[in-house]
């Protein structure tokens, strides 16, 4: 009956879906016909080929005569490094294969624009910010699927992929809602996974110390119109310290199918998570877990060259048993009556439709995406419980958007619009404009500027979480920011070097907040103003172009810089003034001996703001110190094989970053990994 209950529950929200996708598409024929949408849908697009660069990928373009050119998606149209007109950053296959990183979190702690603050270590729980913002401000998409959880950020990067899949992951730092939707408010990053050209297969295992091991494997076919990929991956550990145990699954399948000038990609993907939460959300409790599934598939299609459709349908559901007590943890309050059940889903359609002419690229359509969630403590109550789900809730946000490039002799312009509208909140469309113009003064010289609107819904956490020290809102509204950023970027064949200023505005912000520091709850509001300043600067110098026996010598400085005021009269904030006001990143790749190298990555941040220490049962506040630490990674090429060593945290630096949670120290993993082309 149970298993009825739930079969006819999806069925509804499935008609319900269609009937809204219906509505949208049938207003579409403004921008585009039925019959060509439908046409599109079964023709398949030509791929738009991209060529890696030579070296490591960074946060500047470099003039076509030094590197060959990467095309990237900062735009709705692909541009290169050297015609986008926005700050983009580039983590390549290479620099992922040098890293001392296990988890796609911890390669994002290079990049100085990102906050990345560990929950779990190795990729099990982390928390990621762009500039400043709060972890729910940032979109996370894989291949150009947006799969933000709508739950709460925390779930965002529960991915179904192992490093060995990932080709490149390109992060815009700036609010870019006309490009990845209303969720990009702050930023975006978008996981671009391999499309082998070979047939081949890949190995990897690994070990280390807290009794971690893990092994990959990846098998590719090509054929004469298509190719094909499945991957799996298992990580496990015993943990740092108690309760932070923790074990990954991953598996993932892809295929590509090509025919003249059309395309399709199909892809599916699965994420299984199980790990102990100590202190994660709460200090008072030392016995907390997490299992978490997520299940993901996408059909991607393009077709056409001057005038190109790309049709992308994709959905992922998302599952978690939160148990603040561990099962088997003695002597359980009678108080707490059980865990929390959720799952969440996403079903999204998006259109782009582009047109190149003499006038430029001009690129028009848009997206429709559903999310639902069903809760014993999220949503509005059910008539009827749905085995242990008590409450439910579901949206649906459409948007339309416009944007014209125009690109002339190093001259790049873009405008574009965003028309956004959510069923949530029963408003008409509201709009959000953008403009980047970026010039090249020479071939070594370059400056760019562009000004930004972006909006962000809240999640369902900030709408109905509640327990004994917190309160949602379901009154909240969306939240909105103005942003103008002005840079400039030099390149020569042994420099690479950028400057970028940033301002931003935010309205409405949410934050969990208290009207005094002895409130019992923090509740979930939109009472912050918050006007934000900052700049970052890059620096890359390549010395195989100044001494050519250091063939693969590099070295990376980044630093940035953030100051935040806000305007919420007395309240205290929980989340929007906990920002990094100081990053400081440091990088150096060098050859050894013969075809042994090493990858040093030092990192110095400063915190803004403070937390509520716990300690001997009571809470006093401290503010975060600041910290440095060193990872290095040592790579070792034999033939097929690579042997690599990493350590992470060199010099055993006790660290947090979030409150009342120690993170990792001295962490020794050596591994082997074996690829056939």
């Amino acid at each position: 009956m149970k298993q009825k209950k739930i079969e006819t529950r999806q069925a509804y929200r499935f008609k319900r879906f269609a009937h809204r996708a219906y509505a949208v598409f049938n207003s579409m024929h403004k921008v585009v016909s039925i019959g060509v949408v439908t046409s599109c849908m079964l023709t398949f697009a030509h791929v738009t080929q991209t060529s890696a660069q030579e070296n490591r990928s960074v946060q500047t373009p470099v003039p076509e005569q030094e590197l060959e050119e990467l095309v990237v998606t900062s735009s709705k149209a692909e541009l290169t490094f050297n015609q986008t007109a926005k700050s983009v950053t580039v983590i390549t296959r290479e620099e992922i294969a040098r890293q001392p990183a296990q988890s796609i979190q911890d390669l994002l702690k290079s990049i100085v624009g990102l906050d990345v603050r560990q929950r779990g270590a190795n990729g099990v729980l982390s928390d990621i910010s762009v500039r400043g913002s709060t972890f729910d401000q940032v979109a996370i998409l894989l291949d150009g699927a947006n799969l933000t959880n709508p739950q709460t950020g925390h779930y965002s990067l529960d991915l179904p992929v192992n490093l060995s899949d990932i080709e490149r992951i390109e992060i815009i730092q700036g609010p870019a809602s006309l490009i990845y939707g209303a969720g990009a408010f702050s930023g975006g990053i978008n996981i671009i996974t391999k499309k082998d050209s070979d047939t081949g297969v890949f190995l990897k295992a690994e070990g280390g110390m807290h009794e971690l091991w893990g092994a990959e494997s990846r098998a590719s076919l090509k054929t004469n119109t298509s190719t094909h990929s499945l991957s799996a991956g298992y990580n496990s550990s015993d943990g740092y310290i108690p309760d932070s145990d923790y074990k990954i699954l991953n598996a993932f399948w892809q295929s590509n199918f090509y025919a003249d000038n059309s395309h399709l990609n199909v892809q599916l993907g699965f994420n299984d998570k199980a790990y102990g939460a100590n202190t994660f959300y709460s200090p008072s409790y030392f016995n907390q877990f997490d299992d978490t599934r997520s299940l993901f598939a996408s059909v991607k299609g393009e077709s056409g060259t001057k005038l190109k459709f790309i049709p992308h349908l994709y959905w992922s559901r998302h599952y978690d048993c939160f148990q603040l007590y561990r099962n088997g943890t003695p002597d359980i309050p009678s108080w707490y009556t059980g865990h929390n059940y959720h799952y969440s889903e996403v079903l999204g359609f998006n259109l782009n439709t582009q047109y190149k002419w003499k006038g430029g690229i001009t690129n028009f359509g848009g997206e429709l995406r559903n999310e639902g969630v069903f809760s014993n403590v999220l949503g509005k109550p059910l008539s009827e419980p749905i085995g242990k789900y008590t409450k439910s809730d579901n949206r649906t946000n459409t948007g339309y958007f416009l944007e014209h490039i125009y690109i002339y002799q190093g001259f790049t312009f873009s405008a574009g619009i965003l028309a956004n509208y959510n069923s949530f909140f029963k408003k008409q469309f509201e709009f959000y404009p953008n403009i980047d113009v970026a010039y090249w003064w020479s071939n070594h010289l370059k400056t760019f500027a562009s000004w930004n609107n972006a909006t962000r819904m809240p999640t369902f956490t900030d709408l109905y979480y509640s327990d004994p020290s917190h309160e949602g809102n379901p009154d909240l509204q969306p939240e909105k920011s103005k942003s103008f950023e002005l840079g400039s970027k030099y390149a020569q064949s042994w420099l690479i070097a950028s400057l970028t200023g940033f301002y931003t505005q935010g309205n409405n912000l949410i934050d969990w907040i208290k009207e005094r520091p002895d409130d019992p709850k923090w509740k979930s509001q939109n009472l912050t103003t918050v006007n934000k300043i900052g700049f970052e600067a890059h620096a890359s110098l390549f010395f195989r172009k100044i001494v050519p026996a250091l063939t693969t010598t590099r070295l990376d400085l980044s630093y940035m810089y953030i100051d935040q005021t806000k305007k919420s009269g007395e309240l205290f904030s929980g989340y929007v003034l906990d920002y990094l006001r100081h990053k400081f990143v440091a990088g150096l790749s060098h050859p050894v001996w013969k075809e042994l190298s090493v990858d040093w990555q030092f990192r110095w941040q400063k915190r803004e703001g403070s937390y509520s220490k716990y300690e001997n049962g009571s809470f006093t506040e401290e503010a975060y110190p600041a910290f440095a630490l060193l990872d290095v990674k040592l790579n070792r090429k034999i033939n097929l094989l690579n042997i690599y060593l990493s350590v992470n945290n060199l010099f055993d630096k006790s660290y947090y970053d979030t409150g009342n949670l120690p993170q990792p120290g001295f962490w020794l993993v050596g591994g082997v990994s074996w690829s056939l082309k």
